[in-house]
């Protein structure tokens, strides 16, 4: 393992192929999506390394990778810091490509990755998952952002209070307007993982 390993708290998994990038929820650790690895098929002895870090900044003492400026209000000023300071910590520890699996804030955060450092991910499957900008994807140089041949799953619940369904539409549109290879695989439950989509999910990042 290269690069700054104290720059996160991290769980570091290592393997041969492509790696994994976990990024938790609000109030989540490093810990939290470890279980991800072996439903994403990273689970076995030829799957790719694993990085988990621990988001570094506290809201009423919970972890998250970025600030909020008030409940389902992003800001974004500060995600474009922290997913700068994100991407440059994960070339550090292995240049990828990285898959970005991500949930709530982990998702946001790895949707913002895409965006703004698409070099660093091949894909990303965005659990629960928000716009992270409001005015639309730009590149962190300010040009277009290009993310043709990359592979995304977008996982939202059709009862998410946080993520109306509208939400949920313009985020694919935004990804499929840069290229990107989407598909939706909806649950109906609220703002969480289900389980029984991630086999779905699987198959298509292996497609």
């Amino acid at each position: 393992m290269n690069g700054p390993a104290s720059a996160f708290e991290h769980v570091w998994l290592p393997g041969e192929g492509a790696p994994l990038l976990l990024l938790h929820g609000t109030g989540g650790t490093e810990h939290d999506l470890l279980p991800l690895r072996e439903h994403l098929g990273w689970g076995g002895h030829d799957a790719g390394p694993v990085l988990a870090p621990r988001g570094r900044v506290t809201e009423n003492g919970m972890s998250r990778f970025f600030r909020r400026l008030a409940e389902g209000v992003l800001d974004e000023d500060d995600l474009r810091l922290r997913v700068d300071e994100l991407a440059d910590f994960v070339v550090g520890v292995d240049p990828g490509p990285w898959v970005a699996a991500g949930f709530s804030n982990g998702a946001n955060t790895a949707s913002a990755l895409l965006f703004r450092r698409p070099e660093v991910l091949s894909g990303a499957v965005l659990l629960a998952a928000m716009v992270p900008f409001r005015d639309g994807p730009v590149s962190r140089d300010g040009g277009e952002v290009d993310l043709s041949g990359k592979r995304v799953a977008v996982s939202n619940g059709r009862h998410d209070p946080l993520v109306p369904a509208a939400e949920t539409a313009t985020l694919v549109a935004q990804l499929r307007g840069c290229g990107a290879t989407v598909e939706e695989f909806p649950h109906g439950g609220g703002h969480g993982i289900d389980a029984d989509v991630l086999p779905h999910v699987r198959a298509f990042l292996g497609r």
